[in-house]
């Protein structure tokens, strides 16, 4: 029933809120006193019948809620819709504007690199200049793998950056795409023994590699195994020329197979005996034919961490193997690791040795020409930037890691500056990088004694001491290890660690005479000192020394 007399009900409108009646009252009231008896076309515009015109506001209505054209949203009386939109609008601008700025600039320049990791150590290249000596060697070695036969064992050896480890993934890679051609079956796994350095630890990673090979073996053969058995339950002459006489025989391998696999644990990284991981090992390797060379890089840092008996037991493994055979690939920086090991071990190891020389200035720039027409965008390079590299890289052992480092970091220090070629000003500021970076990972790295004597050192340097004796460091070093709570080693230790310090470049120490008072050392900070502090700083113990300076004082006193 319709109730005339409701608030805000207009009967020619079929339902109206109250705000709606409201309007219509003053609008009726402004017409009654206007002097020529018109409403304005303003005015007629609101009305009911343009009001009901719209569906929106006829829904908005229906359920109580004012229409979004009766607020003033400024000239011209815009819908909410329409603001909203604006809002949007501007919005969007301000998160246009919010972005720009920080990754926009650095990217409106040229790239200069057009394949950085090439210049990383990681990278295997495709080719190795000099070292193609070394790689036939390898290669002459490793190919009776090819024939199914046992390949000897071999040791090489080199210093830092001299190509070891990147010609023997080199030939490895190479090994397993030619087994892949010729369907041999051939594996090469390689394990760094500077992370993975015990002997529970290598023949864990070992095994669990193993039994995930076998597991994809074991699931394409059962895939070839099932298709058998569906076609032969259909038709047994599908069976002719295999190994199965019934499609029993076809069911009861399916279940072995499936055994197999599920009897397959992987070893976890701690918690078994040595001699059950061996037994895993072994039975994963031996699980089908194959040959296998397993890669030991930094073979020396498992030698130094938990002795020969891991090189031992695979060495010794071919002589119990059934199906497989095995072969071991060291590579050591150490030329003097085998001195260590047992008779028997070092004989059947060291079975081919090679030797990997550093190389000379002309073989570095020959290697970093080489790397960098895929590393650079064309003509990215001035004419002197990689001749400076290499001249740098020589100067240390004919380090090429550290060539490719240096012109990498000169790229990068190029590209950030955004110009528009690297220049020998690059490599000069890269050099300098680099050298830092090293003093502070090795200072970060120092056990907390030595990090206190270096502390020592420096708060004397920042007080205008100068070419410091052992006395004057021990008396600051006793006072810190006090203020932190560590214990104090005697003034010898302190003097063994000061040496320790001196050979890893960090200070220099120089014993010098003092005559009838005898001799002493005189000790001066070879890095930056304000990097070197902070490092130290850095440190949580040494972090918790609030105030240094009269400890200093005090030295002075007493």
């Amino acid at each position: 029933m319709t109730r005339d007399d409701e608030p805000g009900h207009d009967s020619n409108d079929g339902g109206t809120d109250d705000r709606s009646g409201a309007a219509t009252s003053s609008d009726s009231t402004d017409d009654s006193t206007r002097s020529d008896g018109q409403s304005s076309d303003a005015e007629r515009s609101s009305g009911p019948d343009s009001d009901s015109a719209d569906p929106r506001r006829d829904g908005a209505e229906a359920n109580g809620e004012p229409s979004g054209s009766e607020f003033d949203f400024g000239s011209g009386s815009r819908s909410r819709t329409d603001v909203d939109l604006d809002v949007d609008e501007v919005l969007a601008d301000e998160d246009d504007e919010a972005s720009t700025g920080l990754f926009d600039d650095l990217l409106s320049g040229e790239p200069i690199f057009e394949n950085k990791e090439v210049l990383r150590p990681s990278y295997t290249p495709h080719e190795l200049p000099h070292r193609k000596d070394q790689i036939n060697k390898m290669a002459t070695i490793l190919v009776s793998a090819l024939r199914g036969e046992t390949p000897s064992n071999i040791l090489i050896y080199g210093k830092t950056g001299t190509g070891k480890t990147a010609s023997a993934k080199f030939v490895s890679q190479e090994l397993e795409s030619t087994s892949q051609k010729y369907d041999v079956p051939c594996e090469v796994e390689y394990i760094n023994c500077e992370v993975t350095d015990t002997q529970y630890r290598v023949l864990a990673q070992l095994a669990n590699k193993f039994i995930e090979k076998n597991k994809r073996v074991i699931g394409d053969r059962l895939d070839e195994l099932r298709d058998l058995r569906s076609t032969a339950a259909d038709d047994d002459s599908a069976l002719d020329g295999t190994e199965f006489g019934a499609v029993a025989d076809v069911d009861e391998r399916i279940a072995d197979r499936e055994s197999d696999r599920e009897e397959m644990e992987e070893v976890p990284m701690t918690g078994w005996p040595t001699d059950r991981v061996y037994s895993t090992f072994f039975d994963a390797v031996d699980y089908h034919e194959r040959v296998v060379v397993i890669m030991l890089d930094e073979i020396d840092k498992l030698v130094e961490k938990s002795g020969d008996d891991t090189l031992y037991n695979l060495s010794r493994m071919n002589s119990e193997l059934e199906n497989s055979r095995i072969s071991i690939m060291g590579i050591s920086n150490d030329l003097k690791f085998t001195d260590f090991l047992d008779p028997r071990v070092k004989s059947s190891l060291g079975e081919e040795e090679i030797v990997f020389p550093p190389y000379d200035a002309n073989q570095l720039r020959d290697i970093l020409q080489h790397r960098s027409d895929i590393a650079f965008k064309g003509d990215a390079l001035t004419e002197d930037v990689i001749p400076l590299c290499a001249a740098f890289a020589a100067q240390e052992h004919g380090d090429a890691r550290r060539a490719l480092d240096l012109l990498r970091t000169a790229g990068e220090l190029a590209e950030r500056s955004q110009a528009d070629l690297v220049e020998e000003a690059h490599v000069r500021q890269a050099q300098d990088k680099i050298e830092l970076d090293r003093v502070v990972e090795v200072v970060r790295t120092l056990p907390t004694q030595s990090k206190i004597v270096l502390f020592s050192i420096i708060l004397l340097e920042q007080n205008g001491v100068h070419n410091v004796n052992t006395g004057e460091v021990f008396n600051i070093y006793k006072r810190l290890c006090e203020e932190i709570d560590a214990d104090v080693l005697t003034q010898r230790r302190v003097t063994d660690l000061i040496s320790e310090l001196d050979m890893l470049g960090i200070v220099n120490a120089v014993v010098v005479s003092k005559g009838r008072y005898g001799r002493t050392k005189e000790i001066s900070l070879s890095v930056p000192i304000d990097e070197t502090e902070a490092v130290l700083l850095s440190d949580s113990r040494l972090g918790d020394i609030e105030d240094v300076q009269p400890f200093v004082q005090a030295r002075f006193d007493n």
